[in-house]
């Protein structure tokens, strides 16, 4: 079938609403109520509420171009119900639709969770007491290593759970999707790539990864609590130390001179270093301490660049629909994480 015609937000409203009648018949009442959720530059996110309350979420992928794995939600939803019985929080998946008639693309839906998202530190400073922040990102921390303490054969993915190539995987999957979407040139990812390739530390161990794993990833209840880690999207079996580096990344300190976030919420005062970081990460995972964090953080500040690079050229073509920025902003902010990959890469 042909897909459906999007509207400005990305979905065709009529067509969603009565999928929703057809497929959640028991959990809606009356007209739906559409509204795009401001945050991941990848999929589309979007808040789903009836004329009783209630709410859901609904992931599509980006408008426009998509690569077959990076943007695959069916795959994210498949992943989240495999998380359901680990001891980490996550969404629960209530439906699924393959069908692009419907609008434009595959998605999926998911329960609402409630709670604030720690987007920037004006919403940290309004939800989150300082006294309580240090022990905030501790818990952060301990979901992290809860998480890589899962067997990848507990939850199907037996095929994946002896693979020892994590990175290089990994290095060769941004590179491709970054030049087979690529607007532009860049020196310091090139150069980058290159001197990680050369420079990759044999794989502790293979674990559940998520891949994205930060703090305005997540939802934190009222009660100061991590009630659920969003974007599963990039979840795999992997490296635990790659997820570890990407946290430590995008964990912003206030006299940081870039950093992975335009306005990072870890920016402010209350919040532990990132040092004090990886230390609760060694005792909750129990792991030896004698690892290179060097190469991990600077493969990370790479991915990111790569990603944010995607962006830059998916806004340039309009994929991305009504965002609060410009492509030539997320063009600069692209530079200076390259550049700052780069300059990290220099010290492994």
């Amino acid at each position: 079938m042909n897909p459906a015609p999007q509207g400005d937000n990305g979905l065709c409203e009529p067509l969603v609403a009565a999928w929703f009648r057809e497929y959640l018949p028991d959990a809606t009442q009356g007209l739906l109520e559409f509204e795009r959720i401001a945050g991941g530059r990848s999929n589309l996110t979007y808040s789903v509420s009836d004329e009783a309350g209630s709410r859901w979420v609904l992931r599509r992928p980006p408008l426009g171009i998509r690569h077959a794995s990076a943007h695959d939600v069916i795959r994210e939803a498949d992943i989240l119900e495999r998380l359901q019985n680990v001891p980490v929080p996550s969404p629960i998946v209530v439906g699924k639709c393959i069908d692009e008639s419907v609008t434009g693309a595959p998605f999926f839906v998911m329960d609402f969770i409630d709670g604030a998202v720690l987007r920037d530190p004006e919403v940290v400073r309004a939800k989150i007491p300082y006294e309580t922040r240090a022990g905030l990102a501790a818990e952060l921390v301990r979901n992290l290593a809860a998480l890589h303490s899962v067997d990848p054969r507990e939850i199907g993915w037996n095929a994946l759970a002896d693979r020892t190539d994590y990175i290089d995987r990994q290095l060769n999957r941004w590179l491709r999707n970054w030049k087979g979407d690529r607007v532009r040139d860049s020196l310091d990812l090139e150069r980058t790539h290159a001197k990680l390739s050369r420079n990759i530390p044999p794989q502790c161990s293979s674990s559940v990864v998520h891949g994205d794993f930060r703090l305005d990833n997540c939802i934190v209840g009222a009660d100061g609590v991590i009630a659920g880690i969003l974007d599963w999207e990039l979840a795999t079996v992997g490296d635990p130390l790659a997820d570890l580096g990407q946290l430590l990344v995008y964990w912003a300190e206030p006299d940081d001179d870039v950093c992975a976030l335009e306005n990072a919420p870890t920016r402010i005062e209350g919040f532990p270093s990132r040092d004090e970081l990886l230390d609760v990460y060694i005792s909750a995972a129990q792991q030896d301490a004698d690892f290179n964090i060097d190469f991990y953080i600077a493969f990370n500040w790479w991915k990111i660049a790569c990603i944010v690079e995607g962006v830059y050229s998916r806004t340039l073509r309009g994929a991305m629909g009504e965002i609060e920025r410009s492509a030539e902003s997320f063009g600069a902010q692209a530079d200076r994480l390259a550049a700052q990959a780069w300059r990290m890469a220099q010290r492994i």
